[in-house]
């Protein structure tokens, strides 16, 4: 490839990094710093449930604005609404305000880097290489993210610095989330060094998509919002809770377990393209899914934080092995055209699922239910890998046909 090519990978990894370090501080503090200041459970998950809906009604935007806007300044007034968004929810001080904030400002309490600005980036990293190193190159780009993930994770452990300076915890906690916005405004001005080839890759004008795709990725779709519903129990700002709740753990061990937890994810990664390449894509989705979350499912039968974050760190080790294969997976069974399209569709249902599920999982939490989201939010993902092998075993991206 060019070296245009070449610089633009790096630009789009640059800012998945810089926008998952913001996600991953978010996806800690978020809760926490909620609850400090008197947010019940159901309310924190009401906040989360909105920040997550904000940010499928922007993957629905930039899908369906596909071709209607240029890319670059799309992406630019994401990142800037995000950072806006942040500072507005850290100085919230009601449940409705708090909640607005996060939707306008797309706040992601999930702790995991799914945003409209990744719909937008996915769709133009397979013009940057051949079709044999698409999956390698998402790899790369969702080690960045995690990477990301890992040091916000690490960050989140600010509060214990501030209190140091005298802050009190609720306003440690505050300034820390404060920070998070920091990232999303270093990334806006970056989207500028992309090449106009890269951009010249997306749609010009809105396509409709081929019949065989309007199959295909509606039943992707359908299964993927089961996989987000099961999700949306377990996002960071609720899983962080419920091991402070539950083994009475400081902020700082939590955000240091968190970092372990985004550095197990990094490493799967690569592990995951590599162990694509010699049995396949779905193939790879599954067999590490679903141990996951059969792992998950134990946290809560242990009696001691240790334990609990062992297991926990295992399941981290294999539950994003599916998330670049997965992503080279939708690419590949679509036109080039059509990839906008797909990846937008796919992430709208899947931010979808995640902004009802946090709702419910709050409510559960409130009734004294602690370990209930775990629970259910690991059924349903495991009943969602069996259907999805059980429907697309037989269908297979271009380069494993030819190998097959």
């Amino acid at each position: 490839m060019t070296p245009a090519a070449t610089r633009d990978r790096r630009v789009l990894a640059t800012v998945a990094f810089l926008r998952a370090l913001a996600t991953g501080m978010c996806g800690v503090l978020l809760g926490l710093a909620l609850a400090a200041r008197g947010f019940a459970p159901r309310d924190i998950g009401v906040v989360v449930s909105f920040g997550l809906g904000g940010g499928a009604l922007a993957a629905l935007a930039v899908t369906v604005g596909a071709g209607r806007f240029p890319a670059r300044l799309a992406l630019i007034g994401l990142a800037l609404l995000a950072a806006l968004g942040i500072c507005a929810v850290a100085a919230a001080d009601a449940v409705a305000l708090a909640a607005s904030a996060a939707l306008l400002g797309m706040v992601n309490g999930m702790g995991r880097d799914r945003s409209a600005a990744t719909v937008i980036e996915q769709a133009m990293l397979p013009a940057t290489v051949e079709a044999a190193g698409r999956t390698r190159a998402l790899a790369w780009y969702t080690v960045a993210q995690d990477s990301g993930h890992a040091l916000g994770a690490l960050l989140a452990a600010l509060p214990a610095l501030f209190e140091r300076c005298g802050a009190t915890t609720p306003s440690a906690l505050q300034l820390s989330l404060l920070a998070a916005a920091l990232p999303f405004a270093v990334a806006a001005p970056l989207y500028t060094l992309l090449s106009p080839q890269l951009l010249a890759a997306l749609p010009t004008a809105p396509m409709p998509p081929s019949p065989h795709a309007r199959r295909t990725i509606g039943k992707l779709a359908g299964l993927f919002l089961l996989d987000s519903l099961g999700g949306g129990f377990l996002t960071s700002a609720l899983l962080a809770y419920f091991f402070v709740a539950r083994f009475q753990a400081h902020p700082s061990m939590v955000a240091m377990l968190f970092f372990a937890a985004r550095v197990a994810n990094a490493g799967s990664h690569l592990a995951a393209a590599w162990l694509a390449r010699r049995i396949g894509l779905l193939n790879t989705i599954v067999l590490t899914h679903l141990p996951s979350s059969l792992l998950l499912m134990t946290v809560p039968m242990t009696s001691s934080f240790g334990i609990a974050a062992a297991l926990f760190l295992l399941r981290e080790s294999l539950v994003e092995m599916d998330v670049p294969t997965r992503q080279s997976y939708v690419l590949a069974v679509v036109q080039p055209e059509e990839r906008l399209w797909a990846a937008g569709v796919t992430s709208i249902v899947r931010l979808g699922g995640w902004a009802i599920a946090p709702f419910l999982a709050g409510a559960l939490m409130q009734q004294g239910a602690l370990t209930a989201p775990l629970i259910v939010g690991a059924a349903i993902k495991i009943l969602y890998d069996v259907l999805l092998y059980v429907g697309f075993r037989r269908i297979r991206p271009p380069e494993e046909s030819v190998v097959g």
